[in-house]
C-alpha cells in the first residue's frame, strides 16, 4: 500500500475515525513517525471549513502505534477565528495515548511587512542512482517506500565525527497528484536522527517530539525531490536535539523543522 493510497482513505474524512495501517509501514515495532504525522494532518484537513494553509505543526510521540491495529483518531478544532485556525488531534489505541498533534492553519492577508527567505541549501543535485538500497531486517520496513540520496554525514552507526546529515529524499512509487504538505511531512521524518552515525554499533532511537513551520504552500511536481539539510545542536545524557531546512528542488526553503531524540546506545 503507497503513502497515498493510505493518505486518501475516505475515513480520515471524519472524526473521530477508527484507521489502521499495514506492517511495512513501521519503524521497529511502531508506525513510521513520518506517516502517523500525515495521518493526523490530513484528519485535521478535512475539518476545515474554508481554504487555509498549514503554518505549523507540533508532534509529541508518546507511545507505540502498532501496525494491523485499528486505533482512533480525534480531532478537535480549538478555535477558528476569521484568519487562523488552532487544531487538536488525538490518536488511541486500545484507549491508551499514543500522538498527540497541534496544527496551526491560516489565511494569507495583507501587509507591508516582507522579510525574504536567504536561505540556500549547498547540496548538488539530486542523484537517482546513488539511493540507500533497502535492506530487509536491516533497516526499518517503512524504508522500502522512499528513496534517500545521502549527501552530507555518513551511515549510521559507523562511529563518525560527524553530527550533520543532507540530501533528497521523494517515495519510491511516484503520487498520482502533486507533492503538498503532506508529502513533506512524511518524508521529512523519514532520515535517521542526525546524531544516530556517530553511534558504535547498532542503537534504538525515537522521536520524542517534532515541531515543524512551512514558509510556503506546495505543490511540486509528483516525481521531485525534496531536500534536506539537518545539524545536531546539542547531545548528551541520552537525548539529542536537532535542527533541519527542507527545500524545494529549485533551492527554496519550504519548512523548517526541530527534533527532540532519545537514542539508546551502550
Amino acid at each position: 500500500m503507497t503513502f497515498d493510497e493510505i493518505i486518501k482513505n475516505q475515513s480520515l474524512k471524519t472524526t473521530p475515525c477508527e484507521f489502521s495501517f499495514p506492517q511495512n509501514w513501521c519503524q521497529g515495532r511502531t508506525a513510521f513517525g513520518g506517516l502517523s504525522a500525515a495521518i493526523m494532518l490530513q484528519n485535521m484537513k478535512h475539518q476545515l471549513a474554508d481554504e487555509r494553509r498549514l503554518l505549523s505543526m507540533s508532534i509529541n510521540f508518546v507511545g507505540p502505534l502498532f501496525a494491523d491495529q485499528a486505533f482512533v483518531l480525534e480531532t478537535q478544532i480549538l478555535r477558528s477565528g476569521k484568519n487562523a485556525t488552532q487544531m487538536l488531534c488525538t490518536i488511541k489505541q486500545d484507549t491508551q495515548v499514543c500522538l498527540i498533534a497541534q496544527a496551526c492553519f491560516a489565511k494569507e492577508r495583507a501587509s507591508k511587512v516582507n522579510v525574504p527567505v536567504t536561505h540556500r541549501h549547498n547540496l548538488q543535485p539530486a542523484n537517482s542512482a546513488r539511493v540507500l538500497p533497502y535492506q530487509e531486517h536491516v533497516m526499518p520496513a517503512f524504508f522500502q517506500h522512499v528513496d534517500l540520496n545521502l549527501q552530507i554525514g555518513d551511515m549510521p552507526f559507523s562511529g563518525s565525527s560527524n553530527s550533520s546529515l543532507g540530501g533528497w529524499m521523494r517515495f519510491k512509487e511516484t503520487p498520482l497528484d502533486p507533492l503538498n504538505e503532506l508529502h513533506l511531512l512524511a518524508l521529512a521524518d523519514a532520515w535517521p536522527p542526525t546524531l544516530l552515525q556517530m553511534a558504535n554499533g547498532p542503537s534504538p532511537a525515537s522521536s520524542m517530539s517534532w515541531y515543524i513551520e512551512f514558509v510556503q504552500d506546495i505543490n511540486l511536481d509528483s516525481d521531485a525531490w525534496f531536500g534536506l539539510d539537518a545539524q545536531t545542536h546539542h547531545a548528551a545524557n541520552g537525548y539529542g536535539l536537532e535542527d533541519a531546512k527542507i527545500y524545494a528542488p529549485d533551492g527554496h526553503l519550504l519548512a523548517i523543522s526541530r527534533q527532540t531524540v532519545a537514542i539508546f546506545d551502550m
